[in-house]
């Protein structure tokens, strides 16, 4: 029996995405899965499927601009990762995929503007964090519905915990889950498998559909919290990095990334640049792979010798040195770090001495400060960090001196809450009066869970923070609860 053959049920039933767009590329993906929670996923071990696609200027695929075939392996468990080039800068586009009798959902995409463009404006969707036991991805289904130019997803696509039948806060109780599911993700199935869990939800699906997307990892895409080489419970180094490395095969298979940026066993090359024009460009971090250990056995600690070291780094030697070249050689109005962790100080005291997260930036100062020094140096005046990691919304101001809140104000920092982990979220979490009083640069803190919608154009940058009532049932409505702005030339947030 072919492998054609083979397919006797609908393969595409975690939908389609595209991503990483160019001006003259964008990268479409699908992964034929026609049993998704099987290992195999119903399709041979072996050989590979041949499937058709179609790239269209309309949504109804009259006029078609593209169209071939590609090879979805058994190797990249049967994932298509397609960058389709020869496109038309700053374009929409609809595309479909087609194997044998059966077609894909349609993608609507769009690549980016051309190189020199005068740019009048952009948007984007800023998301993370989706714990699938924790709640319902309604605010994909809302981000779905926004008129972006792409999606910036900063991390913990998937999680690796245990799921139970009634998935959690989900509560399952007509449809419960395989059993496979309730045990921690290890090997390269089990990472397979937990994405298939993650894709088969439809408001994921429909934001992949409407929206390319641009997506880094944090640490659940592996475990939560890791360093390096360095698990939370400091497993062998060998043990680790073998799990890593299907951690990371598993990510690339899933998500829509280009071919070049398949791993090497334990090893993947994910940050990478992005121009708009000559309005912004976008600087996509790994702060996962390259860092030293939490200082102080991690968690929320007392500054120190060992958290100060001016050796420790989030980025690691390589990435820093690209980043500061980046800023170095930018013509672009807006300069934005996209990454995974907050950026800016959050002290939870208001005393002089107070304990920071050690997982965050403020466990890692110097590598924080040379990255500012270099802003500095670039002569960078519209500097953006945009941030996800800690399930909540905040604004906050990027000072030079944190200690002084009257000194310069180098940038903005955008944390975007969580689609669904945290549960429900509250407007005011237990520490909001604190952290806002012990914090002046915080503009703004909010613990529901949403999405953000920022906005850029050659006169200020805007944040929008979108957010639900709960995620634990699902079709929660979406309203704004803030929006700030930073005016180009004179960074700093305002409430607008």
């Amino acid at each position: 029996m072919t492998p054609l053959q083979a397919l006797n049920a609908d393969p595409f039933t975690l939908g389609v995405a595209s991503g990483d767009p160019l001006p003259g590329s964008v990268v479409l993906w699908t992964r034929l899965a026609p049993r998704p929670f099987e290992p195999g996923s119903g399709l041979p071990a072996d050989g590979a499927l041949d499937v058709q696609w179609e790239l269209a200027s309309d949504e109804s695929f009259r006029h078609l601009h593209r169209s071939g075939t590609t090879s979805a392996p058994a190797e990249d468990d049967h994932t298509v990762h397609l960058d389709v080039c020869g496109l038309e800068p700053d374009t929409v586009y609809w595309y479909r995929f087609r194997v044998g009798r059966w077609i894909s959902p349609v993608g609507r995409t769009r690549t980016a503007p051309a190189p020199d463009a005068d740019v009048d404006g952009v948007r984007f969707g800023l998301v993370s964090c989706q714990q699938y036991d924790e709640g319902y991805y309604t605010a994909l289904a809302h981000l779905a519905a926004e008129d972006l130019h792409a999606v910036f997803f900063v991390g913990d696509y998937i999680y690796e915990n245990a799921i139970n039948a009634q998935a959690g806060a989900r509560n399952y109780t007509d449809h419960p889950l395989p059993e496979f599911f309730d045990h921690w993700t290890w090997n390269l199935t089990d990472y397979r498998l937990r994405y298939a869990l993650g894709k088969s939800d439809p408001d994921l699906q429909a934001a992949h559909a409407a929206h390319p997307w641009f997506v880094t990892w944090d640490d659940h895409e592996v475990e939560n919290n890791y360093a390096g080489d360095v698990s939370q419970h400091n497993d062998p180094v060998d043990v680790f990095r073998a799990r890593r490395a299907a951690a990371y095969r598993a990510y690339w298979e899933n998500m829509p990334l280009r071919a070049g940026l398949r791993p090497t066993g334990p090893d993947m090359r994910l940050y990478r640049r992005f121009r708009y024009g000559r309005l912004a460009q976008f600087d996509i971090l790994d702060t996962r792979q390259y860092r030293s250990d939490q200082a102080y056995g991690d968690g929320w600690q007392y500054p120190g010798p060992e958290s100060e070291d001016p050796a420790r780094t989030l980025t690691g030697e390589a990435q820093e040195r690209w980043l500061l070249d980046g800023f170095h050689d930018s013509t672009a109005l807006w300069n934005v770090v996209v990454q995974q962790v907050a950026f800016c100080r959050r002290k939870n005291t208001t005393a002089d001495r107070s304990r920071l997260s050690m997982d965050a930036w403020d466990g890692y100062p110097a590598s924080r400060q040379r990255v500012l020094d270099g802003v500095e140096r670039a002569g960078v005046e519209n500097l953006v960090v945009l941030s996800g990691d800690v399930h909540v919304h905040y604004a906050m101001d990027v000072k030079k001196d944190f200690d002084d809140p009257g000194s310069r104000t180098l940038g903005v920092e955008v944390v975007g809450t969580s689609v669904s982990s945290g549960f429900d979220g509250e407007e005011r979490p237990d520490d909001w009066n604190l952290q806002l009083a012990a914090n002046p640069h915080m503009k703004y803190y909010d613990g529901r869970r949403g999405y953000v919608v920022v906005s850029l154009d050659a006169t200020r940058m805007q944040a929008d923070f979108r957010t639900l009532s709960g995620v634990l049932t699902p079709g929660a409505p979406v309203q704004t609860s803030a929006r700030f702005v930073s005016e180009a030339g004179a960074p700093g947030f305002s409430a607008a």
